[in-house]
C-alpha cells in the first residue's frame, strides 16, 4: 500500500480494474457509489483500491470520462413561485442530501420565461453538466425534448402523461386525492368542492381524477359547479374559492390540490364569514410547512417530497454512470412513492 502502481506513478483506474479482475467501468461504478454492482464485486474492487492505495483524482477522472461532476436541477417556474412554494425547497433539500456523499456539484436553474429557457438551452448545449433533474414540468414544455436531443441524461419529478418516456419519480397523486375526499365524506360532508391545479400538469390532472373517482365510488354525482381550477398560488386559491362560493354558497368542504391554494381558500372563506371546520372543512395537498402553521392547522395529503428529491438524484447518478460506461439510454420506468393523509383540525 505504497500508493504507487506498476508505472511508478500514482495507481490508475486500469490497474485497480486489473487487480480486481473486473472492467474499468465496474471500478468507476463502485467508486461513484452505484447500486448496480454485486456485493462480491464491490468488495473485490474496494480491496484492490486499498492494496494499491488508489486515490481518485476528481479533475483527471472528469476529464478522462468527459464528465463535469455537476448536475443541474431545472425548475421551469417563475422565481416568485419558487420562493413561495415550499415544495421546491424540500426537493432541493432531498437532492442535496443524496449528493452530500459524492463529489457532484448541484447547479440550480430557474427557467420560468422564454428568455430563461433559451439561455438554459445555450448553457446545456455546451455540455457543462452530466445530467439534469427537471421539476414541475408542464405539458408542451420543450425542455425534455431538448435534453433528449442533446443526449443529456435526465430524470423528471412528476410524469408529463401516463405514457411518460423519461425516467421519473412521482407520488401517487390520484390515490392521495381520493383518500382526502373519502376522509371528508366520512366526516359527514356532502357538498364537496375542489380547487384543482393547472390542468397542463399531469399531477394536477391526477388529483382532480382522484376527487372525481372517490365521489363516484361513494355514489355521489360529480357537480362540475363544485370544481374550480387554480394555479398553485395563494392568490389563485383565493380566486377559485370566491368562484366556488358564488356558484355553490352551501358547500361544506373543500379539497385544494396544494397547501398554498388551501391557504388562499382559507382567507376567502374567512372573509365570507365561514368558520373552518364548523361551516366548511378544508383539506390541502403536500403537507408542507404551510399546513402546519395555518390556523387551524391544515389536514393535508403528505407527499414524501424530500424522499422524491433523494430518489431523483440517485436515479440520475445511476443513469449518468451507465451513460458514460456505454450502458445505453435509460427507459421511462417510473418510481411512484405513496402518499398519506395527515389529519388536523381543519377537517
Amino acid at each position: 500500500m505504497n500508493g504507487y502502481g506498476r508505472s511508478g506513478g500514482r495507481p490508475t483506474l486500469e490497474e485497480v480494474a486489473a487487480r480486481a479482475g473486473v472492467g474499468r467501468g465496474t471500478v468507476s461504478r463502485v467508486i461513484n457509489g452505484s447500486s448496480k454492482v454485486s456485493e462480491h464485486t464491490r468488495a473485490a474492487v474496494e480491496a484492490a483500491v486499498a492494496e494499491l492505495g488508489y486515490v481518485p483524482n476528481r479533475a483527471a477522472r472528469a476529464l478522462a470520462a468527459n464528465r463535469t461532476d455537476a448536475i443541474a436541477l431545472v425548475i421551469p417556474e417563475p422565481e416568485a413561485r419558487f420562493f413561495a412554494e415550499p415544495y421546491f425547497s424540500e426537493v432541493v433539500r432531498g437532492v442535496g442530501a443524496a449528493l452530500a456523499e459524492t463529489d457532484v456539484q448541484l447547479v440550480l436553474t430557474l427557467a420560468g420565461s422564454d428568455r430563461e429557457r433559451r439561455r438554459l438551452a445555450q448553457y446545456l448545449s455546451g455540455h457543462r453538466v452530466d445530467g439534469v433533474l427537471l421539476v414541475s414540468v408542464h405539458a408542451g414544455d420543450p425542455l425534455p425534448e431538448l435534453l433528449a436531443e442533446l443526449g443529456i441524461p435526465t430524470v423528471i419529478s412528476g410524469r408529463r402523461s401516463a405514457a411518460e418516456t423519461l425516467p421519473c419519480v412521482d407520488s401517487d397523486n390520484l390515490a392521495g386525492a381520493a383518500e382526502a375526499v373519502r376522509h371528508l365524506l366520512e366526516r359527514g360532508r356532502r357538498t364537496l368542492a375542489t380547487i384543482a391545479g393547472p390542468q397542463d400538469v399531469y399531477g394536477a390532472q391526477c388529483r382532480l381524477d382522484g376527487y372525481r373517482q372517490a365521489l363516484a365510488a361513494a355514489g355521489h354525482p360529480v357537480d362540475e359547479q363544485l370544481i374550480a381550477v387554480g394555479d398553485f398560488t395563494e392568490d389563485g386559491g383565493r380566486r377559485a374559492m370566491r368562484e366556488l362560493l358564488e356558484r355553490r354558497p352551501g358547500l361544506d368542504a373543500v379539497f385544494a390540490a396544494s397547501d398554498v391554494m388551501a391557504a388562499g381558500a382559507r382567507r376567502e372563506l374567512r372573509a365570507a364569514g365561514r368558520r373552518i371546520p364548523q361551516d366548511v372543512a378544508l383539506v390541502g395537498f403536500d403537507d408542507s410547512v404551510v399546513a402546519r402553521h395555518m390556523d387551524p392547522p391544515l389536514t393535508s395529503v403528505r407527499q414524501p417530497i424530500e424522499e422524491m428529491g433523494r430518489t431523483m438524484a440517485r436515479v440520475l447518478l445511476e443513469h449518468i454512470a451507465g451513460h458514460h460506461d456505454g450502458g445505453g439510454e435509460p427507459d421511462g420506468t417510473a418510481v411512484v412513492l405513496p402518499n398519506r393523509l395527515v389529519v388536523r383540525e381543519s377537517s
